[in-house]
């Protein structure tokens, strides 16, 4: 009922940029929050970056000053600008959206995922 289509992922020296983007689709009356997770290999998930609506922000200490995340409430849309990347930051990156479907069903999914590798 819900999917969400994410881009950007790719290979990045270090010190570079990437940016990441998530579109939610489907019977969404309302969205609460989007947000980005990340897995490496052996690693469990971790929040990256997550935004509300209402456009308050969220960072772990791990990506604060480097990631910024944004949101175009219109079109269901998150980003994730990634800057200073390391090598530390190559993971599967995954977005996520809860809120409510129009039928006032409560819903958090989550996208496919995408690769960001950083290596030289």
């Amino acid at each position: 009922q819900v999917q969400l289509v994410e881009s950007g992922g790719g290979l990045v020296q270090p010190g570079g940029s990437l940016r990441l983007s998530c579109a939610a689709s489907g019977s969404i009356f309302s969205i609460y929050a989007m947000g980005w997770h990340r897995q490496a290999p052996g690693k469990q998930r971790e929040l990256v970056a997550v935004i509300t609506s209402g456009g308050s922000t969220t960072y772990p200490d791990s990506v604060k000053g480097r990631f910024t995340i944004s949101r175009d409430n219109a079109e269901n849309t998150v980003y994730l600008q990634m800057s200073s990347l390391k090598p530390e930051d190559t993971a599967v990156y995954y977005c996520n959206a809860n809120g409510a479907l129009r039928g006032g069903v409560v819903f958090d999914f989550w996208g496919q995922g995408t690769q960001v590798t950083v290596s030289s």
